[in-house]
């Protein structure tokens, strides 16, 4: 098992080297500056579209805040709590900076995957959208291949970021908390996930468009308290972020890189930009124009990185639990401490709680995104065995070990970035021209409300 452990490390070290770090941040930036900074210029807008009441009379399966939602319920998770604290564990107090960074210019990754999955989509032999990477890559560039590679690697990596990591992440803390044996906690997800997901993408934006904005607010909400009741400590902890950033001084020999890699990985774990998945939520909403969810869609990762990843960064930072990092089994037990630490007594039931929540609904956004990938590849018929197996799978990581876990899901979720990141580059004169056909119908909209005003 131990040579199993080493080999699956060594090669998520090859995987997530500095050629996909620079591909990943030189193509959402380079799709930030094409886009002439769209992303940031029309944040408080597509905030405000979250809120509204959504498209009815559009193609779709699901509202624009269901498939926001379910693309925040598949990237809330573990990332959140277990990422940022294995980041800050091992890269120190910086990652958090290049998660930032990550995010930032993830945005207008994340918005031209959207764009391009709501393009692009096709209606399945169920009458349900389906969209995505492998369906851009087949009918934008034409390459049928690499479009089954996506595929392929994206139904894989549903079971170790979507699954097993969620599943052993989520063990872990009910038998740290509440003494839960970590199998009973596996069944129950097994048990739970499964009554919701037999039920298809539907079933799944009602579930997730109650349960992910519950449990953000909650978890956030004890974060804020922390930071308010700790605020004269607020300011050298971001000074700590920013110095170490470029410095490395919490790491082993001051290794700058170490930092940025464990920010950009674990950032992408967290948010998935430019992995492809927001365009497998988007392609199932009502909406009149691509760019129009694809702005919903890009909050997606103001929301998971710049909200809540920040409060957990804050929260190890100002508590220095990340320091005693070799003392807890898992990363989710790290971040648990740290929150026991300011609010003792129910500070890691919190977290506890808060990751249970994430976990479960993480678990149903990526069941949806790897059914999709497999049924591409498989048809429809293909649905329901892998649907079960997905759900064997959640027990099955509830017992394994951690460091299989994670570098399984470093592995896939490398693998399935580069060709959608190929296809981000070549098709981004569509995104472009998508931007443009909004950009022309909202000034029409502006000049309407200036006339009934």
């Amino acid at each position: 098992m131990e040579t199993v452990e080493n080999i699956i490390n060594q090669v998520s070290g090859l995987v997530w080297g500095l050629p996909l770090i620079i591909l990943l941040v030189g193509t959402g930036l380079y799709l930030t500056i094409r886009l002439t900074f769209f992303s940031f210029q029309q944040l408080p807008y597509a905030l405000s579209l979250v809120f509204k009441k959504g498209d009815t009379k559009s193609k779709g399966d699901i509202t624009h805040f269901q498939a926001l939602m379910t693309a925040l319920a598949a990237t809330v998770g573990t990332g959140n709590i277990a990422g940022v604290a294995s980041a800050v564990a091992v890269g120190g107090p910086g990652a958090v900076f290049w998660m930032w960074i990550t995010a930032f210019v993830g945005m207008a990754t994340k918005y031209s995957e959207a764009i391009l999955g709501v393009h692009y989509r096709v209606k399945n032999e169920k009458g349900e959208m389906s969209g995505g990477p492998m369906y851009y890559i087949e009918k934008g560039l034409k390459m049928k291949w690499l479009a089954v590679i996506f595929a392929g690697f994206a139904a894989v990596a549903a079971f170790g970021i979507g699954n097993m990591v969620q599943s052993h992440e989520a063990a872990g803390v009910a038998s740290q908390n509440f003494n839960i044996p970590v199998w009973v906690t596996g069944l129950f997800l097994a048990v739970l996930v499964g009554l919701v997901i037999i039920g298809g993408i539907r079933s799944i934006g009602k579930v997730v468009g109650v349960v992910v904005p519950v449990m953000i607010i909650f978890y956030v909400g004890a974060g804020l308290l922390i930071v308010l009741m700790n605020v004269a400590d607020v300011p050298s902890a971001f000074g700590l972020i920013f110095t170490d950033a470029f410095t490395g001084q919490a790491v082993a020999g001051g290794a700058v890189g170490a930092v940025i890699q464990q920010g950009v990985a674990r950032g992408i774990f967290s948010n998935e930009a430019g992995l492809g998945t927001g365009g497998i939520a988007a392609a199932a909403a009502k909406t009149d124009l691509p760019a129009r969810q694809a702005l919903v869609s890009m909050t997606q990762v103001f929301i998971d990185t710049i909200i809540v990843c920040t409060i957990t960064g804050l929260a190890l930072v100002m508590s220095q639990m990340y320091l005693r990092a070799d003392e807890f089994d898992s990363s989710a037990q790290l971040t648990s401490a740290a929150f026991e630490q300011f609010l003792p007594g129910f500070g890691g039931y919190i977290v506890a709680i808060a990751l249970l929540f994430f976990v479960f609904s993480t678990i149903i956004g990526w069941s949806y995104f790897g059914e999709k990938c497999f049924t591409y590849l498989f048809g429809g018929k293909a649905s329901m065995p892998y649907r079960i197996v997905f759900v064997i799978a959640l027990f099955v990581g509830a017992v394994v070990s951690l460091d299989i876990v994670w570098g399984f899901a470093d592995v896939m979720n490398g693998l399935m970035a580069f060709p959608n990141l190929v296809a981000l580059l070549l098709l981004s004169g569509v995104v472009v021209n998508e931007t443009k056909k909004f950009k022309k119908k909202r000034q029409e909209e502006r000049e309407q409300a200036r006339q009934v005003g």
